[in-house]
């Protein structure tokens, strides 16, 4: 009975966490408008090692997160992801389109880089039709900041409170359409020292008509100030986060609420070709002498390589030392010792060759039994 519990223990266990390990997060995203979704942290890390709770450690492992869509090597097309550094949360965002609504699920992994367990989970984004109707929008450019320091949800909401104090509005009728990092627009990669970023697009749109400030950045004079390498007076707009600060030469205005004049509709015409008159053919070109060029690129070159050539045969050939020259040079003694190291050299080769039985013996081991012999003689 004992074990019967223990294994039914063991697969309530075993089912609760693989339930557990894939639960879905769900989250709407209204098309047209930016979606960002934060992974947190301190969320994850509680489900590292969770015995460690019992004896009051905490951790700050560092992480790293992957994002696909499920069955997919990548992302959407819509959907960036994005985290800087493993000490760093990361951050999913993008504006889906109207050929992408539906339903999208993202797949999540959450490595820890000191232990290198992970966690699965998937999110389920609903990509539904567009909350509001913005047909003003108006794209401002952030160039003291990066990405990874817009997209949290209290920076984002520091830069439009600034932006709609700017536009005249209020909070429920400005909504964020897009934000890109400058890199993704062609920008330069910042250089790893202090005071240098990277800049961010910032996107908004409303249904209320641009203020008089924003009007004021489509005007011949503000073109002209900025040309110049001016700024716009700061009686227009006030940033209460120096970081945050737009950039006014870079600004642009959407006007989405004038319909867009269709194309011209190209007139047909008869189909028959006007008459150009008659052809007349270029003449033939001028006759040309290639002789220059046979000798510039085939003689020539031919009799650099054949003089080329008689030297180094001369060299060669002419100017070699031989063996009789070489040995009425050199001393006689020096030409003893040579031919007598050859000789013993050939005489080793025979006795450790296969011939040794019947190899003579070496005339330097004779010697001492001559000498032998003619002393025993004398006695």
């Amino acid at each position: 009975m004992a074990d019967k519990e223990k294994w039914a223990l063991a697969i309530t266990v075993f089912l609760a966490s693989f339930l557990l390990g894939q639960a879905d997060h769900k989250e709407n995203a209204p098309m047209g408008q930016l979606f960002v979704y934060e992974f947190l942290r301190e969320v994850y890390q509680g489900q590292f090692e969770p015995v460690h709770k019992l004896y009051g450690q905490t951790y700050n492992d560092p992480m790293v997160f992957k994002c696909n869509k499920e069955n997919f090597p990548d992302l959407p097309r819509w959907l960036r992801f994005t985290q800087r550094d493993p000490y760093q949360n990361g951050f999913l965002y993008g504006t889906p389109l109207p050929q992408d609504q539906g339903r999208i699920s993202i797949e999540i992994f959450v490595i820890n880089k000191r232990t290198y367990a992970f966690i699965r989970e998937r999110l389920v984004i609903n990509v539904g039709p567009a909350g509001q109707q913005m047909p003003y929008q108006a794209e401002f450019f952030l160039n003291m900041t990066d990405i990874e320091k817009v997209l949290p949800k209290n920076v984002r909401s520091d830069i439009k409170t600034d932006i709609m104090n700017l536009w005249g509005t209020d909070n429920k009728r400005i909504e964020y359409v897009n934000i890109t990092s400058a890199l993704d627009r062609g920008g330069r990669v910042p250089l790893p020292l202090a005071g240098h970023f990277e800049g961010v697009y910032v996107k908004l749109g409303s249904d209320q008509p641009f203020s008089k400030c924003l009007l004021k950045t489509q005007t011949e004079g503000h073109k002209r100030n900025c040309a110049a390498g001016g700024r716009t007076p700061g009686e227009c707009y006030t940033c209460y986060n120096p970081i945050n600060c737009i950039t006014w030469c870079k600004t642009v205005l959407y006007d989405l609420s004038k319909p867009v004049p269709p194309a011209p509709v190209p007139t047909e015409g008869s189909g028959i070709l006007e008459w150009g008159g008659e052809f007349n053919p270029p003449d033939s070109p001028p006759e040309r002498d290639f002789l220059p060029d046979y000798i510039i690129t085939i003689i020539i070159p031919l009799i650099i390589a054949l003089i080329l050539c008689l030297i180094l045969a001369y060299i060669m050939c002419c100017r070699r030392e031989g063996v009789v020259k070489r040995n009425e040079k050199t001393p006689e003694l020096q030409l003893y010792h040579h031919h007598t190291i050859q000789d013993n050299a050939d005489e080793l080769r025979k006795m450790a060759g296969r011939d040794r039985l019947t190899a003579a013996p070496p005339r330097q081991c004779l010697q001492p039994l001559l000498m032998a012999e003619q002393g025993m003689a004398g006695r």
